[in-house]
């Protein structure tokens, strides 16, 4: 007589029918997703604390959320631990940090005030930076990359839109007493910054293989970071608007420097062969 639950027998052909065995995984592995597991909950606690006026604390910890989905993926290729469902999981992190996050926080503080256009700009910013992820993403996955992926972004990368777009935060901190006609600048300030992400701007990565410092320079170079380190720590939220400032004040410098290598001032689409979205071109 055939019992209705025969014993396991990992040799036997039970062992096809209940499929592979469960594999033990290596704790290096979880490292890099619990980094982006921290950096989701740090950015939503910081809209938690924007809802509750905490606003300082609020800004702190999208900053941090920023930080934390900077240095995941880093982290896994550290500890080559990188992985498909990593990868996904920082896709979705990123749109939280990035996008809904600081525009959420920056319509708690002032573009409320603005109504509906507040709401509106952010909207468009939260959209803008997951159109702006999407297509990193694309470029990421091409198999053959163009040499300049290497030194320029298309448009400003999504962290950077990050901080820009608490701008109105910061010099609220400093005193700017919020009011309508602050709001409706800060919606303004808002959408600009997401036309910027999904823009063709060539911003400068300063990651290519060409970018090298001088050997007498190095120490220098490292006290400038301990000193703006410092800064940020004891002036944070002007060392915070001078940051802001600067970036967008070298945006139209690399421009420059794209149209004198490759002539132009708009970087090429995402693919080649393509538009960005390859399904509408099925059968043409």
């Amino acid at each position: 007589m055939e019992t209705p639950f025969p014993p396991y027998e990992p040799n036997g052909s039970n062992h096809e029918a209940r499929g592979p065995r469960l594999r033990e995984i290596p704790l290096r592995l979880l490292v890099p997703n619990v980094i982006t597991v921290l950096a989701i909950c740090a950015g939503l606690t910081g809209v938690r604390l924007a809802f509750e006026n905490r606003y300082e604390l609020a800004v702190g910890m999208v900053l941090l959320a920023a930080f934390l989905d900077g240095i995941d993926g880093r982290v896994a290729r550290l500890l080559k631990a990188t992985s498909k469902f990593g990868g996904q999981m920082d896709s979705l992190a990123d749109i939280v940090n990035f996008g809904v996050a600081p525009a959420l926080v920056l319509y708690v503080f002032i573009l409320d005030q603005a109504r509906s256009f507040g709401w509106i700009a952010a909207l468009i910013y939260a959209i803008a930076a997951g159109l702006r992820l999407a297509r990193f993403n694309v470029m990421s996955e091409r198999e053959t990359k163009a040499s300049w992926q290497t030194e320029y972004f298309v448009g400003v990368p999504a962290p950077a839109g990050a901080m820009l777009v608490l701008l109105p935060v910061y010099v609220g901190f400093l005193g700017l007493a919020p009011s309508a006609a602050f709001a409706y600048l800060a919606s303004a300030y808002t959408v600009l910054i997401g036309f910027l992400l999904v823009s063709r701007l060539p911003v400068w990565s300063g990651k290519s293989e060409g970018s090298r410092i001088r050997r007498d320079l190095v120490l220098p170079g490292i006290l400038l970071v301990v000193l703006y380190v410092a800064t940020l720590m004891s002036f944070t939220w002007e060392t915070m608007v001078v940051t802001v400032a600067a970036y967008l004040a070298s945006l139209p410098f690399g421009a420059r420097s794209w149209q004198k290598k490759y002539g132009g001032w708009t970087a090429p689409p995402a693919t080649s062969t393509a538009s960005e979205f390859p399904e509408e071109n099925d059968g043409a």
